[in-house]
């Protein structure tokens, strides 16, 4: 078998033609033949190039609108049959049909369509299916055929012919091939996510800002009873996310209250009540808590409601409420409130990243107190554990870099997303000062490890006693001394704790 393939006969079927025009005369200075369909065809000819119609291959006219034009044995057999094989030759030659060696496809915009906002009649119209299986037969040929699956593509072969003529290698067409199948994947995947009925698409009111449309793709209902209040906002379902998912790695064996603002806690504390417990986050920080999003892990009773109803707040989220808590906060219109049904989440979890997608498990750790390695002479008291404890769970669900300082089971002030872990803990010791907090005592957790001993030392500085951290950096050992020669306690969990 050659590993060079001469293009002699190529289909071309695109719906973007930027950028083809090149593509085209690099082809047709070459005198190979193109088939072409429709809005293509008298594309290319508007180059002065010439042009058979594929009608003229299949004998057969485009049908149903445009819906079928290439679906015929004509052209799937001059793509899919296998130069070398005897057999598949001499059944070209009883069905007259022509060897096509170039597969030149860009299909319909099918995400852009759902993106746009177009009706669900336009969005299914956008579905390309011929293209698809152009892709598909030409890469399966991968060892005869080349195939250009995206107008990203059309340089790349120009470039190829002007160096070498109409011809590709065997490693050329294989990434062109893996190219197209990357490609209708991803393809079929958007149209799977449209129209699958377990993740329908909800519009919501508008996106991250009211210039940004936004979509749900989901089913909230799994999650939460709606109990009250106006739509859910794009932002709100990304604090509501931040929130229930910082809540899940707290049992209910304490009563526990967090409110939350664009994503991170700023006020979080667990009592014997649910009403101190709220008493206590509202404490961390007043002034972020005015419209934020607030959730709690036991039944929100009459006398907390009481509480909450005092401040401004956007979302209320709970196990339960009971009857007279809840009438009480259904007093303001607009406030949504939400009784979660589900607590724990499994599976993948995704963003979107550049023209593609990041996906990873999820970040399911929580690091028990009998895991802690102590590093320093000094151990933690039982206190100063169970504070540490806490604090590393509210590190893990604040955005990096972060410090978290906390004290008697009480969120005291955090530093999040700082380029430095100093300037992440500066800033925490300054808002926590802000509010009043002695941090005497107070315990520190940071999200990944102390390359340098200059955080240990400034929390030093400010009375905090106690460490929590990963380790793993080369100079661990640096942190270690000065929490040593300074009387603190420092503990390793061996994880760290991103959030990006």
């Amino acid at each position: 078998m050659s590993e060079q393939k001469q293009i002699k006969t190529a289909l071309i079927s695109v719906f973007s033609k930027d950028g083809l025009d090149e593509l085209v005369l690099a082809l047709s200075q070459h005198d190979v033949q193109i088939i072409s369909t429709g809005g293509t065809q008298k594309y290319i000819e508007s180059l002065g190039v010439s042009v058979t119609p594929v009608e003229d291959i299949t004998s057969y006219p485009s049908i149903l609108g445009g819906r079928v034009k290439t679906l015929h044995p004509k052209v799937f057999g001059g793509i899919l049959s296998r130069r070398e094989n005897q057999e598949d030759g001499k059944q070209l030659n009883e069905f007259e049909i022509p060897e096509i060696d170039l597969v030149i496809v860009d299909l319909y915009p099918f995400e852009k369509t759902v993106s746009s906002g177009a009706s669900h009649h336009d969005i299914i119209e956008k579905i390309d299916i011929g293209g698809v299986s152009l892709i598909r037969a030409a890469a399966k040929n991968y060892e005869d055929v080349t195939v250009i699956s995206h107008k990203s593509d059309y340089k790349t072969l120009v470039d190829i012919i002007s160096k070498n003529g109409p011809k590709t290698s065997l490693d050329e067409r294989k990434k062109f091939a893996y190219l197209g199948f990357k490609l209708t994947t991803k393809y079929d995947s958007s149209i799977n996510q449209y129209l699958s009925p377990e993740t329908e698409k909800k519009a919501l009111r508008y996106g991250e800002n009211p210039h940004q449309k936004g979509w749900f793709q989901g089913d909230l209902n799994d999650v939460f009873n709606q109990l009250h209040g106006k739509a859910i906002s794009y932002n709100n379902l990304l604090d509501i996310d931040a929130a229930v998912m910082l809540m899940a790695d707290f049992d209910d064996s304490s009563a526990t209250f967090g409110i939350l603002k664009h994503n991170n806690a700023c006020g979080f504390a667990s009592r014997e009540t649910l009403l101190d417990a709220y008493k206590s986050a509202l404490e961390s920080d007043p002034i972020s808590a005015f419209g934020g999003v607030l959730i709690a892990n036991r039944i929100i009773d009459f006398q907390t409601a009481e509480e909450i109803n005092k401040l401004f707040c956007e979302i209320v989220i709970a196990p339960s409420f009971s009857v007279e808590a809840l009438e009480l906060l259904k007093s303001k219109k607009n406030r949504i409130i939400l009784k979660q049904k589900m607590n724990r989440f499994e599976g993948l979890i995704s963003r979107s990243c550049l023209n593609g997608n990041l996906i990873q498990e999820r970040d399911s750790s929580i690091e028990e107190i009998s895991t802690f390695e102590a590093k320093t002479k000094k151990n933690p008291t039982k206190s100063q554990l169970g504070d540490l404890f806490f604090a590393n769970k509210l590190v893990k669900h604040t955005k990096s870099n972060t410090i978290v300082l906390a004290k008697d089971q009480q969120l005291l002030s955090s530093g999040t997303g700082q380029t430095s872990r100093v300037d992440a803990l500066k800033q925490a010791i300054q808002k926590a000062k802000s509010f009043g907090f002695d941090l005497n005592g107070a315990v520190m957790a940071s999200d990944a490890f102390f390359p340098f001993p200059d955080c240990v030392e400034i929390a030093g500085n400010e009375g905090i006693n106690a460490v929590i951290q990963p380790g793993g950096s080369l100079k661990d050992q640096l942190s270690i001394d000065y929490c040593d020669e300074n009387n603190l306690a420092m503990v390793f969990t061996g994880v760290r704790h991103f959030k990006h």
